[in-house]
């Protein structure tokens, strides 16, 4: 395959031989791509340098979208095996500057770039080996291995993006520019920009279960929106456009900038374009590999927040209303300039599928319909927080894509870059990133007095979450004390006379018992939960001290709550209580030393219990405690049969539980005293609850 022409496949149709063909041609050259990207890289120690303070070296982007097919496809219960736990670990949680990221280096022993080599051959042999002998029946749909598979391959292709701009930031003499990677030599004045009128319309975005590509979570359900008619600049804003804004000091007047983006002006002292370098009386441009003369007809490329001030600066200088567009409105104009979807293409109408240079090119060279790169080139901002359309649904392998992006802090950016393939070059691609994010994206301004739509829900309304929150921070129901909190009262009064040094609550969900464990004075509590959804409100909670979430009441009735820590006596343990991602069964070494672990209704949510438990004391200190409950509610939805504890007939006798913890435990532990019961109550509806009894067990270390 051309590595530098390829399309996303069509999953709905064909020969199932003949797909399965093109998945393993297009997982191959998405593997070869990406490997060849890290070629730019001159010497080994170039993976381990920092290119941003707020990102991992490259040596862990260079493992993490190999440990990727492995986690997600483990998750699927595709595979049951592992490669390297360990890598598995280390490489498993990206990092999009969220509070709960770990950048800590001294919690890192990277492996040699050679040793994460060799790991990603074997993982690109077993995903090979998948592809050709897993059953393919089409269409694949969102339970289909195989939609895990390309969940593999469009996350591997997400990753070109954000490594190619890692790499441009390294210093010029850790990179070298190879050809596959080439850059455009067209260069000059850029034309002058215009407004031209874009007719209003009705705009539908949104996809159905049954469209033919492969998505994300956030591109399904339903939005429509009528647009108003607006004008829009004819080009990008190219590189001599902004400069205006440079040397009217626009970066040193305050004016121009939102509050947020002044006081990020303020941080990082900026005063020009990232990627623009002062060269005497001259500029030159950083490229992914090289510095070249400034093209002053390439667009330009910023963040949201540099923008946001060029057009505010560029409405007081004109009189007109000059923004950044809506996504409906970005929606409208692609709309009006008919350009077909990716795989329909024989040749990309823009800059875009790495099909033309490694770089930028002119913002007049690319036409559709009256406008220039609509597509391709650099990425646009929009003015629109990513939010969620109506019936989103998270997925369960990786239900932390979007979610934590939903904060109205992460804007849509749409088009994509010269190096956007797959996925990211399809018409109902989302993709959000922190306003003061460097991405390879510029900007197309546009004139209009509608004010923009900020579809700012801080509400959690997803059921599970919302029942969750409830369920943590919310009132009783019948009578049944909450049960987080009971499971951390029963530990602190199990650890009477015990070290209350590091407890770790794991599956901490919403993070409440971390709370109370640390208000029973323990003097850190590590809350850790292998769900996003969960461990970002936990992290929110630890953050901003309260949550707000909505409980559906009746039908499509909901109330909406507020709950704070102050409300609840925590407030004062905030800084005693961190909260991270994590797998239960393959931790990271750095999770070690614990005096307590409370596993709260964890054990039957487990892919594999039994590895859990039969490894669970080397993160203990002599003498911890392990405390578990479960209601030992087996399902071989998350745990295969063979991996349950109980809850099976064995030679025609019952196999309890409780007798399999103690075959499990007993040769490192002891159990301290007796069972005991913990009821808890979920509240689903105004008058629908669950009512659970869990069993609560307590082991000693010996």
């Amino acid at each position: 395959m051309n590595l530098r022409h390829t399309h996303t496949p069509i999953l709905t149709e064909g020969d199932p031989e003949l797909k399965r063909a093109e998945i393993l041609e297009y997982f191959h050259a998405t593997f070869d791509i990406d490997e060849k990207l890290y070629e730019t890289l001159r010497y080994d120690d170039t993976f381990y340098l920092r290119a941003d303070r707020l990102r991992h070296p490259l040596i862990f982007y260079f493992g993490h979208t190999a440990t990727f097919y492995i986690n997600k496809l483990t998750i699927a219960r595709v595979i049951d095996e592992r490669i390297n736990p360990q890598l598995e670990s280390l490489f498993a949680v990206g990092v999009d500057e969220m509070s709960w990221d770990d950048l800590n280096e001294a919690h890192y022993d990277w492996p040699t770039r050679h040793q994460v080599k060799e790991y990603r051959d074997q993982v690109r042999s077993l995903i090979d080996g998948l592809i050709r002998r897993l059953p393919l029946n089409l269409p694949i749909t969102w339970e289909n291995p195989f939609w895990g598979i390309m969940m593999g391959i469009e996350h591997q292709r997400i990753h070109l993006e954000t490594s190619s701009v890692l790499i441009r930031q390294l210093p010029i003499d850790q990179v070298q520019q190879l050809p596959l990677w080439d850059i455009c030599t067209d260069t000059g004045e850029p034309p002058t920009n215009r407004l031209l009128p874009v007719a209003g319309g009705s705009v539908t975005l949104g996809k159905s279960k049954d469209h033919p590509l492969y998505g994300w979570d956030n591109e399904y359900g339903m939005h429509t929106a009528e647009v108003s008619g607006f004008k829009a600049a004819q080009y990008l804003t190219s590189n001599r456009e902004f400069l205006e804004f440079v040397e009217a000091d626009g970066y040193r007047e305050q004016k121009w900038w939102t509050e947020e983006g002044w006081h990020w002006r303020e941080f990082k002292q900026a005063e020009y374009p990232l990627f623009w370098i002062k060269a005497g009386s001259g500029w030159k441009l950083r490229t992914m590999a090289s510095e070249i003369a400034l093209p002053w007809n390439w667009p330009v490329e910023v963040n949201y927040l540099e923008a946001k001030a060029f057009c505010n600066w560029k409405s007081a200088k004109t009189g007109f209303p000059i923004r950044l567009p809506s996504e409906d409105e970005w929606n409208r104009l692609r709309d009006i300039c008919a350009i077909p979807d990716q795989p329909w293409w024989d040749k990309a109408p823009g800059n875009i599928n790495h099909e033309y240079w490694a770089s930028s090119c002119p913002v007049d060279r690319f036409k559709t319909g009256d406008f220039f790169d609509v597509l391709g080139n650099v990425w646009q901002w929009t003015e629109t927080p990513i939010y969620p359309f109506h019936g989103f649904e998270i997925h369960p392998w990786y239900d932390d894509f979007s979610t934590p992006t939903f904060d109205t802090l992460h804007n849509l950016i749409k088009g994509g870059s010269w190096i956007s393939t797959g996925n990211e070059a399809t018409r109902d691609s989302r993709y959000a990133f922190r306003r003061h994010f460097f991405q390879h994206a510029g900007f197309r301004y546009v004139e209009s007095a509608v004010p923009i739509v900020i579809h700012d829900d801080q509400y959690e309304s997803d059921a599970l979450t919302a029942q969750y929150c409830d369920a943590h921070y919310g009132p009783d129901h019948y009578g049944v004390a909450n049960f987080p909190k009971t499971c951390a009262v029963i530990c602190l009064e199990l650890m009477q006379g015990r070290t209350r040094g590091h407890a770790l609550d794991l599956g901490c969900a919403l993070g409440r018992s971390s709370f109370e464990l640390a208000q029973g004075g323990f003097k850190q509590v590590t809350g850790l939960d292998f769900s996003t959804r969960f461990f970002r409100l936990a992290a929110r909670m630890q953050e901003e001290g309260y949550l707000r979430y909505a409980l559906p009441e009746e039908g499509e009735i909901v109330s909406f709550h507020e709950t704070t820590l102050t409300e609840l006596g925590l407030d004062t343990v905030r800084d005693r209580v961190q909260f991270f991602q994590g797998d239960a069964c393959n931790l990271p070494e750095k999770f070690s030393g614990y005096d307590l672990i409370l596993a709260a209704n964890l054990i039957d949510r487990l892919y594999s219990p039994r590895t859990f438990l039969a490894s669970i004391h080397e993160r203990m200190n002599p003498g911890g405690l392990l405390v578990l409950t479960s209601p030992y509610t087996w399902l071989e939805e998350y745990t295969k049969k063979e991996e349950w504890l109980g809850g099976y007939r064995e030679a025609g006798e019952a196999v309890w539980s409780l007798d399999g913890l103690k075959a499990a435990l007993a040769e490192r532990f002891t159990l301290v005293g007796n069972p005991r019961d913990v009821p808890f109550v979920i509240r689903e509806t105004r008058r629908k609850f669950q009512h659970t009894v869990a069993e609560l067990t307590a082991w000693e270390l010996k």
